[in-house]
């Protein structure tokens, strides 16, 4: 009889990055992965595949439906791409632990890189950063909207839908599918704020499941992707708003570069900032230079 019950999506993604958790959980706890049942949790992002993100609710379609069957007790917790949970979570669940992050980068399929995509081609992408980002490199691209897991996305592709599109690396490799496409320098485009790690949640007064979860927490990728996280809440910024961030550890010291877009990637404004190791300061500090120095067309995407 299974003693913990861990609630995921159900997409290929999804399943692999909550084997991913159990096998951390057993690996430190001794514990058999009989001990742990993987519980599928259908969510709204899931089955609405037409419409952007943005158009029909934001990140928490993603999450609600996970955040309902935690705090019902039907889970004890749930495993999240860190990139898909909404910067202001609910009081009574707790981020309790982060896996060590994966590669951060995007990746490219259908061209060797952003610059040798055909004049005028046709990408397919339903992220406003990503969307923003090349139509601020390349103002002459079609954007048109991609949804779906990478299968979906893949076979679009493959149908002829668009020239080319875009995948996170962290989720090719833990597809198994590391050569799919070319990896875009970061240079080129900055990843999205938590891209590549992989939460946890858990009930927030759920004390020896906290405790059981910290045992597997990655510091270094917690404390960078909490950076960003509070990067995005002092901006205001929601599922609207293209942002793109990376806190890195050097050291004793933190450092995050950002980049805030207009939406028709007429305009960008970028900033850098570091810290010690455990300010939580400098990442409100970095948002309000930001807002400070972005255009209107830009400033008007966020309610920091």
């Amino acid at each position: 009889m299974p003693q913990l019950r861990l609630g995921t999506r159900g997409s290929p993604l999804a399943l692999t990055q909550a084997h991913m958790v159990r096998d951390a959980l057993c690996a430190r706890h001794r514990m058999s992965p009989d001990d742990i049942e993987i519980v599928v949790v259908r969510t709204t992002g899931d089955k609405v595949q037409d419409r952007a993100l943005a158009e029909i609710g934001g990140k928490a379609l993603w999450t609600k439906e996970l955040d309902r069957a935690l705090l019902n007790e039907e889970i004890d917790f749930a495993v999240h791409s860190m990139k898909d949970v909404e910067t202001i979570r609910p009081v009574d669940i707790a981020i309790a632990a982060m896996l060590e992050r994966a590669d951060v980068r995007d990746r490219i399929i259908g061209a060797e890189s952003v610059e040798t995509l055909p004049q005028n081609a046709r990408f397919g992408t339903s992220s406003p950063r990503r969307a923003a980002q090349l139509r601020y490199l390349r103002p002459d691209l079609s954007i048109l909207l991609f949804r779906g897991n990478v299968d979906t996305r893949l076979a679009k592709l493959a149908a002829g839908e668009a020239d080319a599109t875009m995948l996170a690396a962290a989720g090719l490799e833990r597809l198994k599918r590391p050569d799919i496409g070319r990896p875009v320098p970061i240079d080129t485009m900055l990843p999205a704020p938590a891209q590549g790690a992989v939460g946890i949640e858990c009930r927030a007064e759920d004390a020896a499941m906290r405790d059981l979860l910290a045992a597997i927490d990655h510091a270094p990728t917690s404390r960078c992707v909490r950076a960003e996280r509070a990067l995005l809440a002092a901006l205001g910024a929601d599922c609207h708003s293209p942002v793109a961030a990376l806190a890195t550890e050097s050291g004793s010291s933190v450092q995050m570069r950002a980049m805030l877009y207009a939406t028709d990637g007429s305009e960008r404004v970028a900033g850098d900032a570091s810290a010690g190791i455990g300010d939580t300061g400098f990442a409100g500090a970095l948002a309000r230079d930001l807002l400070n120095r972005a255009p209107p067309a830009i400033r008007s995407l966020f309610a920091g």
